[in-house]
């Protein structure tokens, strides 16, 4: 049974706690230019770009989250997201790059913002040196987060009720479709919903202490997510 099956999910009260900064991240002009197709292609470019950077990173530490796990199932399936991550999320990423003229060794070559820099510095520092369920708390932001906006924005990339649509109407012509259904996908949502269930089952077995060490690193991870839109919105690095 979950965390506090009687009060609710304890991923719950983390959403609750952070939910100026996730809600400041959906009300985000770069996220809410990816929605209506509006967005400047330079800014979703550099986005592209550090995104890259950041998915390196974020496979080191789903990679870590292997190594630590202390049950032979979850080193299977984190093996398995740090898998594909380096397959199908980087080779969609390449795809989605070439299409906006980013070339794969400009990706390879592209050095991480300072923003981008601080957030897998966080990530990394709190897989080496915190407790798993630190990790977990920490990792948790990158796939519920976006896991949650790309069903938001699905709708509006597809021109369903609510979308502000492309000009030309039709949703095939909405620049940013490929990227939203990529985190709008099932799979990408099943994958959020692994982490929530693994967060509540590690808070459940955890004193006062321990939680309050996951909501920290919950709260840091959130805010390191709202920095990394605004990072590629101001454009930031860029000379």
């Amino acid at each position: 049974m979950g965390a506090g099956a009687a009060e609710g999910r304890y991923t719950d009260e983390l959403r609750s706690l952070a939910s100026g900064i996730w809600e400041a991240q959906h009300a985000h002009p770069f996220v809410q230019g990816i929605a209506d197709g509006t967005l400047d292609a330079e800014r979703f470019r550099h986005f592209v770009r550090q995104d890259y950077v950041y998915l390196i990173e974020y496979a080191r530490l789903l990679s870590l989250a292997c190594a630590r796990a202390p049950r032979l199932a979850w080193m299977r399936r984190f093996s398995e997201l740090a898998g594909s991550v380096l397959g199908r999320e980087m080779d969609v990423h390449r795809e989605l790059a070439a299409t906006w003229g980013i070339g794969a060794e400009e990706l390879e070559y592209e050095r991480a913002t300072p923003t981008t820099r601080a957030y897998t510095e966080f990530l990394l520092k709190t897989a080496a040196l915190g407790d798993f369920a630190e990790l977990v708390a920490a990792l948790l932001p990158c796939m519920w987060g976006y896991a949650e906006i790309g069903r938001a924005l699905a709708p509006r990339a597809r021109g369903g009720e609510g979308g502000a649509g492309h000009e030309g109407g039709a949703a095939r012509e909405h620049p940013y479709r490929v990227w939203i259904e990529l985190y709008a996908s099932p799979e990408f949502a099943a994958q959020a919903g692994w982490c929530r269930a693994l967060a509540d089952e590690l808070a459940a077995g955890l004193d006062e202490t321990g939680r309050a060490r996951m909501l920290e690193a919950f709260l840091q991870s959130s805010r390191h997510e709202l920095a990394f839109w605004d990072m590629a919105w101001r454009l930031e690095g860029q000379a």
